[in-house]
């Protein structure tokens, strides 16, 4: 009876433990245990009652004092976390089975975060040839994590580095990589991390140059920038990339890049070179090159030496353009206000670039032009050139008068000569027909008149001897008259002995005839007859 008594007494007290519930053995444990939780991660919660047979009870969860999941004969339950909302304060608790009798457990609070994304870091992401960085892979506010590595080499496909598992690795070839973290069971994939590029640089120089290599670029002008790799390090078949205001980041073969140039095209330029056949091993970037644009349009300038083209010769004409720093210009020179064709040489003589010389009048004008395509200035002021009229000769009013005259005057002598030389003629023609029977004796008596003279002359110098002759055809009316002057060269005499000359001038005169009535009087005629007279020396 004793037995009995102790029995009932038992149940009773368990009975009572059981209604009042107020026992605190339940243990509530989950599974992996991290400070925090991702949505897409599993928990397990695992309830042990730590009295009878796991059988023995009916198991359920709760929620933040609320039955979130059903009665379950079994004591461990996998959560897989949806949303943040799973977040909050679990217990678990436990109902004997065919009686009241409850046990509920320990809190346990889960903390619930949005899928995590890992980080890579790099000491640095250009590394020179032979060198290596370290890779560091994590993931914010978590623990238990492992790591999963992926690297892309050179243009091969992505590689899965399984034999890297840790948090930091150490590289030294040049590609790109990322990385993500792990955990649990199932198996528990953060997001990727971002890609690093790490690079092998050359030791080789890259230079920007400007082509054409002028010192002021105005805006509309076409210019090139090249990139030029230089002496030293590897030397390999490159592609480049530009950084710039305005130029492409792409990769390209072609080391430069052709512009029009404007406001927005000023800055830093600066250009790096790759292999081709690597695309993570380059140089260097170069130092950079900056360019500045003058917004306002140049304008040519034109001079010359003179206005005005003197007769046979030419007016030289210059231009050049402001401001004087720009350089590499042509010029074109155009003629009339309204021309737009450009002289040529058939136009004007060029001389030295800039420098022309003209002979025609007009309205000149000149521009300069570079680059290609070309680049005109603004046109220069326009010059008039005229011609200079041939200048007229001094006192021209009386200098012509005066050889008007004096071609006047020589026609005239030339007409009076010509005129006396015809009358000597015909006077001469009838002298000789008339004395023709005469000239025997007059010879005879200017011989001897001459003889006479000569000794004359001999002892007083020069003498004339005056003989008149009778006109032998003129015997009844004789009124005329033959005059002889015979002279004798007295400078001849005294330089030799040799025979001289006698010169005989002999004049012939008619008398005034006398007038008879019916009969008009006869012209009255001087005739002149030369004769050479010998004469013989004197004999002492």
């Amino acid at each position: 009876m004793g037995a009995t008594l102790l029995c009932e007494l038992g149940l009773f007290l368990l009975c009572t433990l059981v209604c009042t519930g107020r026992t605190q053995d339940a243990v509530l444990t989950i599974e992996p245990k991290w400070s925090s939780y991702f949505i897409g991660e599993f928990v397990t919660f695992k309830c042990n009652m730590n009295e009878g047979k796991d059988t023995d009870w009916w198991y359920t969860i709760n929620k933040d004092g609320r039955q979130d999941v059903p009665y379950s004969a079994h004591k461990v339950y996998t959560l897989q976390i949806s949303s943040t909302g799973d977040s909050g304060q679990y217990q678990c608790s436990g109902t004997w089975k065919g009686t009241h009798y409850t046990k509920i457990s320990n809190a346990v609070f889960i903390t619930v975060l949005d899928k995590p994304r890992a980080t890579l870091t790099a000491g640095r992401t250009i590394i020179p040839v032979g060198g290596s960085v370290t890779l560091t892979c994590s993931v914010q506010s978590s623990d238990g994590w492992k790591y999963e590595w992926f690297g892309r080499p050179q243009r091969t496909y992505e590689v899965h580095m399984r034999d890297q598992q840790k948090r930091v690795i150490r590289v030294s070839q040049g590609g790109i990589y990322h990385c993500r973290g792990t955990r649990g069971n199932p198996v528990y994939y953060t997001d990727i991390s971002d890609d690093v590029t790490i690079e092998i640089t050359f030791s080789n120089k890259v230079v920007v140059k400007q082509q054409p290599n002028w010192p002021q670029i105005f805006r509309g002008e076409t210019i090139t920038l090249t990139c030029e790799v230089q002496e030293g390090g590897e030397t390999t078949e490159w592609e480049y990339e530009w950084r710039g205001p305005r130029t492409p980041t792409q990769w390209t073969h072609n080391n430069d890049v052709t512009f029009r140039v404007s406001e927005s095209s000023s800055g830093d330029y600066m250009c790096k070179s790759r292999r081709r056949d690597d695309s993570y091993s380059s140089t260097e970037w170069s130092e950079a090159f900056t360019l500045s644009v003058s917004t306002d349009q140049p304008k040519a300038q034109i001079t010359s030496d003179m206005r005005d083209i003197p007769v046979g010769r030419n007016v030289t004409l210059n231009c050049s353009v402001n401001p004087s720093s720009s350089s590499g210009w042509k010029y074109y020179w155009y003629r009339d206000e309204n021309s737009s064709e450009a002289l040529t040489t058939q136009d004007a003589v060029f001389h030295s670039n800039g420098q022309i010389s003209v002979s025609q009048e007009g309205l000149y004008r000149c521009r300069g032009g570079r680059g290609n395509p070309v680049y005109y200035t603004e046109d220069s002021q326009s010059v008039r050139i005229g011609k200079k009229a041939a200048p007229e000769p001094e006192n021209s009013s009386f200098v012509t008068p005066l050889i008007v005259g004096l071609v006047c005057g020589v026609l005239l002598i030339l007409l009076l000569l010509l005129l006396c030389r015809f009358k000597q003629s015909k006077d001469s023609f009838f002298v000789r027909t008339r004395s023709t029977n005469q000239s025997s004796a007059m010879n005879h008596m200017i011989k001897d008149e001459a003889q006479h003279s000569r000794h004359a002359s001999t002892l007083q110098g020069d003498a004339c001897v005056y003989e008149s002759i009778k006109d032998l055809h003129d015997t009844q009316n004789d009124d005329s008259v033959l005059h002889a002057q015979v002279s004798h060269d007295r400078a001849k005499t005294k330089k030799d002995n040799d025979d001289s000359l006698l010169y005989t001038q002999v004049y012939y005169t008619k008398a005034k005839p006398k007038r008879h009535k019916g009969k008009p009087a006869p012209a009255a005629a001087d005739e002149t007859v030369y004769s050479e007279v010998k004469s013989q020396t004197v004999l002492d």
